[in-house]
């Protein structure tokens, strides 16, 4: 049995809300159990300057951990004058993972900028902010599309990541900060609603993991993205 309780299958309890604050084009925050992230979605009417003249748009995202979501406070970023390099990975994923399902042409010449904020953080807040950040995506997308910016969405599929892992020898799915900082491997997957592998990430902390032992954990993370796209499919039904 996990520390949590749960089976080795068993994700968190997962909660998606919209138009959580008031003025950005897509507001969700998501809750992975404890793991609570604030994901804003900003459309703006220019493009990095690379992007110019080409006729598609851009999406990229910008991470951040509040100075208490943590058991102790760390010092805020702007503060210390620079990114540190988790934070700048973390982003780069984020952007590259919604990039993934939508057509930058189709987009036109404008930017969707994801801001995800860690209020609190209790392992996985890498995989909350991609899943939560897709649907303030959708939000911003059915916003241009209201405003009749674009005639119709530009995304073609749905995204979401989920960590797995082996703890105590036993693979695992949706790792807490206890496990986390315990596990033999840690992995991280985005993966889209076609079962397909956008990203990803893994590394053996403690034993190299074998492919009977990979090959669990990728049915473990196919299993809860597929829980993930339902819960999005959810919130923005409604």
């Amino acid at each position: 049995m996990r520390p949590s309780g749960r089976t080795p299958e068993q994700m968190r309890d997962v909660t998606i809300t919209r138009n959580y604050i008031t003025h950005p084009e897509g507001s969700v925050l998501i809750e992975f159990g404890d793991t609570k992230v604030l994901c804003n979605a900003s459309v703006e009417e220019r493009v990095p300057g690379f992007k110019r003249g080409s006729g598609e748009g851009w999406v990229t995202a910008e991470y951040s951990m509040l100075p208490r979501a943590t058991n102790t406070r760390g010092s805020r970023e702007a503060v210390r004058g620079k990114q540190s390099g988790r934070t700048q990975e973390i982003q780069r994923l984020i952007g590259r993972s919604l990039r993934a399902v939508i057509d930058l042409k189709a987009l036109g010449e404008r930017s969707i900028l994801i801001d995800c904020d860690v209020l609190q953080a209790d392992g996985g807040t890498r995989t909350a902010a991609i899943t939560g950040s897709f649907v303030a995506l959708q939000d911003a997308v059915q916003f241009l599309i209201k405003k009749k910016k674009i005639k119709s969405s530009p995304i073609h599929g749905s995204i979401a990541a989920i960590s797995a892992g082996i703890v105590n020898g036993q693979p695992v799915l949706d790792l807490d900060y206890v496990e986390d900082s315990s596990a033999e491997t840690d992995m991280n997957f985005v993966i889209n609603d076609a079962g397909a592998f956008v990203e990803v990430q893994g590394t053996a902390e403690g034993h190299a993991f074998h492919m009977d032992e990979m090959l669990k954990m990728v049915e473990l993370a196919q299993l809860g993205v597929s829980q993930l796209i339902e819960k999005q499919n959810q919130a923005l039904a409604k």
